[in-house]
Parts: structure tokens; sequence; C-alpha cells
């Protein structure tokens, strides 16, 4: 009779955490990073991140802060609906850059992960003469 009462507690409490765990907005990135590869100074990279709200209310973008003024983000200012998917372009400028470079994007929402982080990597070579 414990253990029946022992097992019937723990699946009312497995089914309270998953339960949980579905609240509220979350944000899933198709992809966290993109690497360009070789790419030659003063050269302009941009990709799209495309994203899903998982969860069970809208899915606020409040903010997207970047490492350097070098990247520039457009994100959707409306909320994504449960369900739908957004996209957020990234732009890379390697103008006065050199090396490896790793351009981090900071993503600011209401989602349950409160910040998210995105990439874009390069290795920028001077300009041919």
């Amino acid at each position: 009779m414990k253990k029946l009462v022992l097992v019937m507690v723990m699946a009312l409490f497995a089914i309270a955490v998953q339960a949980q765990e579905k609240k509220g907005a979350q944000i899933i990135f198709k992809e966290k990073s993109i690497d360009f590869g070789d790419i030659t100074q003063g050269d302009k990279v941009e990709h799209k991140f495309v994203f899903e709200n998982t969860g069970d209310a809208p899915l606020v973008i409040s903010n997207v802060a970047v490492t350097c003024g070098c990247t520039a983000p457009n994100w959707p200012k409306t909320p994504i609906a449960p369900g739908e998917k957004g996209e957020m372009k990234v732009v890379f400028n390697s103008a006065g850059k050199m090396g490896k470079q790793n351009s981090v994007v900071r993503v600011y929402s209401n989602a349950a992960e409160p910040i998210e982080k995105v990439s874009l990597i390069s290795n920028v070579l001077p300009k041919g003469n």
C-alpha cells in the first residue's frame, strides 16, 4: 500500500513539473550560430535567425543587444503567437576588423529563459592589393 501511495505521489509530482514547464512563452532558435568562414575586410554578411514560440503565451522580444557597433540586428516588434515562427536579421560589417570574429547577439524576451544568445562567426582576411 505504501508503495502505491509513493508511486501516485511521484506521478502527480511529475505531472505538476511537466505542466509548469509549458507555461508562458518559449523561444527556440533553429540554429544558435552561423559560421561564414573566411571573408574579406569590408565585407558585410547577414543571416536570418529563425525562431519559434513553442510556449502557450505570446512571445515578446523586448530588446536585442550586440557586442559591438559592427553588428546590426532587426527583430520583430510585435508579439509572436504560440506555435508561430519569426525571424531576426543580423548584419555583420567587417570594416576595421581582422582575424577571427564572434559577434554575439543577446535576445531579451518574456520567455521562460529570458536571455538567449546567437552568434555570427567569421575570419576576416585583409583586402587584396
